[in-house]
């Protein structure tokens, strides 16, 4: 029996006044896949995921994630899927470990539970040593980390990455991306990358 695509889009659009930022979007996304959206700066690649999210209401087109229309149920998409936005997104005076607790907390995980998911998210993308130091003064390349443990902390089916090697280093780009490629092998996360870099999506996606 042929999987039922867990993300798809029919004829997605969106305008702000006669501004068209995204027009006639069609994608599927299947169980276990890693699918790049590729494109140059105000492409329009944010507002194609805060539509799947629900956070924006597309103009017309159609959209199903996990089975639920966003824009009906946009709080049911996003208890089931982790996104990791392209700006820095932590609270000022937050811990990485109180900021993804946080985060599990809004998914609705009971606190004792948020916590022991924020520790494991935060070893996961290797913060284990520095999870109890203001998220403010980190380095780019850890602020990016603690946004995707952020986004993994409550083990979502469909994660959504919004320029995740943004400003990294070759080395610190390397390690995110290997990061990424292991969601799918060790959790069975599927991914959603947006990126205006073409070797991101080469080195990780299979669409």
């Amino acid at each position: 029996m042929a999987q039922e695509p867990i993300l798809k889009a029919r004829g997605l659009t969106k305008k702000y006044g006669h501004v068209v930022a995204l027009n006639q979007a069609d994608f599927d996304l299947y169980p276990g896949e890693i699918l790049g959206v590729i494109g140059d700066n105000g492409a329009g690649k944010s507002t194609l995921l805060k539509c799947v999210l629900g956070l924006v209401r597309p103009t017309s087109g159609d959209i199903e994630v996990l089975g639920i229309d966003p824009r009906r149920d946009p709080l049911g998409v996003r208890a089931r899927v982790g996104y990791m936005p392209e700006d820095d997104a932590h609270l000022p005076g937050m811990s990485a470990v109180e900021l993804c607790t946080y985060g599990a907390e809004l998914a609705g995980l009971p606190p004792r539970e948020a916590m022991e998911r924020a520790h494991a998210a935060l070893f996961y993308v290797g913060l284990d040593d520095k999870r109890y130091m203001p998220v403010q003064g980190y380095s780019t390349g850890l602020r990016q980390r603690t946004k995707l443990a952020a986004a993994i902390v409550h083990d979502p089916e469909l994660l959504f990455l919004d320029e995740p090697t943004n400003g990294l280093d070759p080395a610190s780009r390397e390690e995110m991306l290997s990061l990424i490629a292991d969601l799918r092998e060790r959790r069975g996360c599927s991914v959603v990358l947006s990126t205006h870099l073409l070797a991101d999506v080469e080195r990780v996606c299979d669409h």
